[in-house]
């Protein structure tokens, strides 16, 4: 009964207080999205800012090689020609290092980077790590040419995230156009 009581209390805390250990406010739609530099499966570094001008998918998963993380993987791989005729680039985020990464992105072809946050601190700042077990949650955030948020997928579906974010971006580019009219 003792064990219960304690696990209701985590559920708690975890739930008052988020993810990244404060009564934090979660990231909101049009808000600036948080800065990232981080390694990809390369070596090479990533900012947020090698992005301005385009719309990006980032998406944060579980672990490398493993079910889900991997359908979500080939989904984004299989419609990157889609996403990228739609002015969108794609990077993962996991908390692997960049030979777990490496030996990833090689195995299922991958076209694009996987960036490792081995300590979870991007995966904090955009409240997308479980701090009690150290691993990202499946969030997904399309950022907007302007490094605005503009679309928040929270426990986002391995198989349907990038369908999902490809109908997301005809719809917002359709209305921008009726803007413009």
């Amino acid at each position: 009964m003792k064990v219960l009581g304690v696990l209701a209390t985590l559920v708690t805390l975890i739930m008052t207080f988020g993810s990244r250990g404060v009564l934090a406010e979660p990231l909101k739609v049009g808000e600036a999205a948080p800065d990232f530099n981080l390694p990809d499966q390369n070596g090479k570094n990533h900012k947020l800012s090698d992005y301005h001008g385009k719309w990006l998918a980032l998406y944060f998963y579980i672990k490398d090689n493993t079910p889900g993380c991997t359908k979500q993987a080939c989904k984004f791989r299989d419609d990157i020609h889609q996403l990228r005729n739609l002015g969108a680039e794609v990077i993962g985020v996991s908390v692997d290092d960049s030979a777990s990464h490496a030996n990833f992105a090689k195995k299922y072809d991958l076209p694009f980077p996987l960036l490792a946050d081995s300590k979870g601190e991007t995966a904090k700042r955009y409240d997308s790590i479980w701090s009690l077990i150290g691993l990202a949650k499946r969030n997904t955030y399309l950022i907007d040419p302007e490094g605005r948020i503009a679309k928040i997928y929270l426990s986002a579906s391995a198989s349907r995230n990038s369908v999902e974010i490809i109908e997301d971006l005809k719809r917002m580019k359709d209305s921008q156009l009726h803007v413009k009219d």
